[in-house]
C-alpha cells in the first residue's frame, strides 16, 4: 500500500456494512471527514464501472473527502466485489436503468442519505446520469468519467480486446483479488450483454433534458471504450449546467491515469455546490 493511502485512511473515520435491497447483500463503504474536519453538505457516493467495485476505487474516494470537506459512500453492486452473486448471463438493456431508479434510491433511503454528490465511472456514469433525471429533488449535482449514452462501435471494438485479455488469464488474474470466484461470470455477463445484437440500439439520450443540476463530465481523450461524441451528447442534452473536460494523454480511467488534474477539477465543481 502507498504511503499516502495509509495517511489518508487514519485522518477519516472509516466504517464499512452491508445493505440489502431487492433480495441482494450489497456491501458498502462510508467515509467521514477526521472530526476536526466537520462534514457538511451533500453526500458523494461512487459509482463503479463495469468490471469495478469499491477495492478498485483505491485511495481516490478518500482522498476527495479529504479535499473536499465531504463524506462519501462507496459500495458494491450486486454480483461484484464483497456484494452477493448474481446469476450468470448477460443482462437485457434495462439493467442499468434497474440500478438508477430502483436500487440507489433505495441505498440512499437506507443510509439516510437526503442529498448526494454522483461520481460515476463508466457504467457508473450512465447510472449517474439516470439517477438524476429520475430523482432530480436527491441529486445535487454528477460527476461523469467515461460514461456511455449509446452504443458505438469503438466501445464493442474496446470490449472485444478485453476478452482477447481475459483468455489468456492476463486480465483474469488482475480482476481476481477484486471479485473472487465471481470473476469470469461477472466480465462475461459485461461483455456479452454489450456485444448482443439486440445491445445496439440500447440509448440513454432521452433522459438527459430532465437533469436539473450540476454536471461535470469528463473523458481521456484516448478512452478506448468510447469518442468525444459521448461528451458532446451528454453536454448537448443536459444544457448549459454542464460541463466537459476532456484530458489528452488519458484513456478510461481519468481518476487514475490524471488523478491530480480529475481531483482538482472534481473539488473546484463540488465547491460550487454549498
Amino acid at each position: 500500500m502507498k504511503a499516502d493511502a495509509i495517511s489518508t485512511r487514519r485522518t477519516l473515520n472509516a466504517d464499512d456494512g452491508r445493505l440489502t435491497i431487492r433480495g441482494q447483500s450489497l456491501f458498502y463503504r462510508r467515509l467521514r471527514p477526521h472530526p476536526s474536519q466537520p462534514a457538511s453538505g451533500p453526500t458523494l457516493v461512487f459509482l463503479h464501472e463495469a468490471l469495478g467495485c469499491t477495492a478498485m476505487w483505491h485511495g481516490f474516494p478518500a482522498q476527495l473527502v479529504l479535499d473536499t470537506g465531504l463524506p462519501a459512500v462507496i459500495y458494491d453492486r450486486a454480483g461484484y466485489g464483497r456484494s452477493s452473486r448474481l446469476p450468470p448471463g448477460p443482462k437485457d438493456k434495462t439493467y442499468l436503468h434497474v440500478e438508477a431508479q430502483q436500487v440507489l434510491p433505495k441505498l440512499l433511503d437506507q443510509l439516510q442519505i437526503d442529498r448526494a454528490v454522483l461520481l460515476g465511472h463508466s457504467d457508473g456514469g450512465s447510472i449517474a446520469l439516470l439517477t438524476a433525471a429520475a430523482r432530480p429533488e436527491r441529486i445535487a449535482g454528477i460527476v461523469t468519467e467515461a460514461a456511455h449514452v449509446f452504443v458505438e462501435a469503438i466501445t464493442r471494438q474496446g470490449i472485444r480486446e478485453a476478452i482477447a485479455a481475459y483468455e489468456p488469464r492476463r486480465l483474469e488474474q488482475r480482476l481476481m483479488p477484486y471479485h473472487g470466484e465471481k470473476t469470469r461470470e461477472l466480465f462475461f455477463s459485461w461483455a456479452d450483454t454489450w456485444l448482443a445484437p439486440g445491445f445496439g440500439d440500447w440509448n440513454i439520450e432521452t433522459c438527459l433534458g430532465r437533469i436539473q443540476c450540476p454536471a461535470l463530465v469528463i473523458q481521456g481523450r484516448e478512452d478506448q471504450y468510447g469518442s468525444e461524441r459521448q461528451v458532446r451528447a451528454i453536454v448537448s442534452g443536459i444544457g448549459s449546467r454542464a460541463t466537459p473536460l476532456m484530458i489528452s494523454g488519458c484513456g478510461h480511467v481519468p481518476h487514475r491515469e490524471a488523478p491530480k488534474r480529475v481531483r482538482e477539477a472534481i473539488v473546484e465543481f463540488s465547491a460550487t455546490l454549498h
